[in-house]
């Protein structure tokens, strides 16, 4: 029997950098619509929905298309709460209502609207086709703890990572990426138990850097919008 996979949109009503961030306008559609049109474009997943703790999200998300089966908690939605919480209620909620299990989480964050169907579709693939317990994006970092990343000893500048050797050009230095939140994939089982993603294996797909952008400060939904309407010509 083929694997359940559910798609989940995970997005607050409440953002300290840019109020009201998941539904505000961007390029003329709301930000959770780009992830909620992602999600129902992918094939693979069985049933996409919206976890919120906001009413108005939860309207918003259904306009786009998603279901929103229940509110999430507000402790759950909180400046320190977790995402992998989230995820656990996710999945204990669906599949009290749904009296089905869930075999896969695949986690759609509202805040990467550059992703492209595809990237999507790579992580469930990887999930399916390796033991990993969670397949997360990356993208190649701009800037390398082995050779222009320093941490400050009392007044002194050092190397944040020692390479062990002289490193005088960056492409020589061990290729470092940094998280995105284009997509994840996990298996149900693992989040259930998990109190870390980095507990079980977790594998990675790269996402190329145009399509990586996280919007998390007002000048990322400016850079972002920009770039949006260069791609539709508009600019």
């Amino acid at each position: 029997m083929d694997p359940f996979i559910l798609g989940a949109v995970f997005a607050r009503g409440g953002s300290k950098g840019i109020p009201r961030k998941n539904i505000k306008l961007l390029n003329g559609k709301p930000l959770i619509g780009y992830a909620v049109e992602a999600g129902l474009s992918v094939k693979l997943i069985n049933e996409l929905i919206v976890s919120t703790d906001d009413q108005e999200t939860a309207n918003v998300a259904r306009q786009a298309g998603a279901k929103v089966p229940f509110i999430r908690p507000s402790e759950l939605a909180q400046d320190n709460s977790t995402e992998l919480d989230a995820w656990k209620h996710a999945i204990a909620s669906y599949e009290e209502m749904k009296k089905r299990e869930v075999d896969i989480l695949v986690s759609i964050p509202a805040t990467s609207p550059l992703r492209e169907v595809k990237d999507i579709e790579r992580c469930i693939q990887k999930i399916l086709d390796t033991d990993a317990d969670v397949v997360i994006t990356i993208t190649e970092a701009d800037r390398n703890p082995y050779f222009n990343m320093v941490k400050m000893q009392d007044d002194d500048a050092q190397l944040l990572m020692s390479p062990g050797k002289v490193i005088a050009h960056r492409q020589d230095a061990p290729r470092v990426f940094d998280m995105t939140t284009v997509a994840y994939a996990a298996r149900a089982f693992f989040i259930k138990q998990a109190e870390n993603l980095f507990e079980g294996k977790v594998k990675a797909v790269v996402i190329p850097k145009e399509r990586a952008f996280d919007i998390d400060t007002p000048l990322d939904f400016e850079i972002i919008e920009l770039l949006m309407k260069k791609r539709n010509g508009s600019l």
